[in-house]
């Protein structure tokens, strides 16, 4: 396909990609674009998941998993599941949903929903960084009160620079995977409401945790950490890739007005070599678990979702190399 032709292929979309395709690869329009957002709420993937919702105001009866998952139950699945309320949540946030559709959810959540873990408060969080790091990003579009959860993933970064959502059991080394949710986090707040030193700082020890390892190999030996950490996968959930870290520094070095660290090139020239000759990215492994419905293609098919964002990371990088 010829650029055209891909622009025109990820246009036929869902209004959840359509409308992130219009404003950041075609320049549509603000009318436009924000006329394709509105739909989110209406059409496709976001009315499907809207639907979902149970009255008080969770899904799935559960804050993190289902509410009748268990260890026997992860294991008939084959995996995570990924339909409780924090998931859910993830999945509208990221589609561009107006928060304004959701109105008195946060409340909702506050009186009715507890974390699996100790039963603790919605709002309050819990022990894992990941999902503290989601509540924030969820928290700040909902208009929740999430200031002690922010303070608690800045207090818990470890020693060498990043998060790892096992430190409750001993772990002090950071995880990719843990680091990109919690930056993520920070991220959104800092977006938000302009943040804070101590969230300034975090998220610069975070980030520099990745880049010192060229956001996929190890520090110690050079080595790749892991095969998960090139491979292209949609939905990002919890899973680290390169494509996932650069698409999060894209939206940093935007938000911070600061140019792309030469130490990416690397990763980005791995994303730039999975584009197949017709112009697509493939679906590398998709994950296995309970969903309320498929959101992307099946494994070695070529992706909407995966395509988009590693255009946009490419053009981003590019576009600041010719300045």
């Amino acid at each position: 396909m010829t650029e055209t032709q891909t622009l025109e292929w990820l246009l036929d979309s869902d209004p959840a990609l359509k409308w992130q395709v219009q404003r950041d690869l075609v320049r549509s329009p603000p009318d436009e674009w924000h006329a394709t957002r509105d739909r989110v709420a209406t059409e496709g993937f976001g009315a499907r998941m809207l639907a979902h919702q149970d009255e008080d105001g969770q899904w799935a009866g559960g804050a993190y998993f289902h509410a009748d998952f268990d260890e026997a139950s992860a294991e008939a699945e084959e995996g995570q599941p990924w339909t409780a309320t924090t998931w859910s949540l993830n999945f509208l946030r990221e589609w561009g949903l107006d928060p304004v559709v959701l109105a008195g959810t946060a409340e909702k959540l506050a009186a009715n929903s507890r974390w699996e873990y100790e039963q603790l408060p919605y709002w309050g969080g819990e022990v894992d960084c990941c999902i503290n790091a989601y509540t924030i990003e969820n928290g700040v579009w909902l208009g929740a009160e999430i200031g002690g959860i922010v303070d608690w993933l800045v207090e818990h970064r470890l020693a060498d620079g990043g998060w790892n959502c096992e430190w409750i059991d001993g772990s002090t080394r950071s995880s990719f995977h843990s680091t990109i949710s919690s930056l993520r986090g920070l991220l959104a707040y800092d977006i938000a409401t302009g943040g804070t030193a101590a969230t300034r700082a975090a998220r610069r020890g975070g980030e520099e945790y990745l880049l010192e390892r060229a956001l996929f190999k190890r520090l110690s030996t050079g080595e790749q950490v892991g095969p998960w950490a090139t491979r292209l996968v949609h939905p990002f959930l919890w899973v680290y890739s390169v494509l996932n870290a650069a698409d999060y520094f894209r939206k940093a070095a935007l938000f911070d007005a600061t140019a792309p660290d030469p130490r990416m090139t690397e990763a980005i020239e791995l994303v730039r070599s999975r584009r197949r000759p017709d112009g697509v990215w493939l679906q590398e492994r998709t994950q296995k678990g309970r969903v309320w419905f498929e959101m992307d293609v099946a494994e070695g098919e070529p992706s909407k979702w995966l395509t988009f964002y590693a255009m946009r990371v490419l053009e981003w990088w590019d576009a600041a190399a010719l300045r």
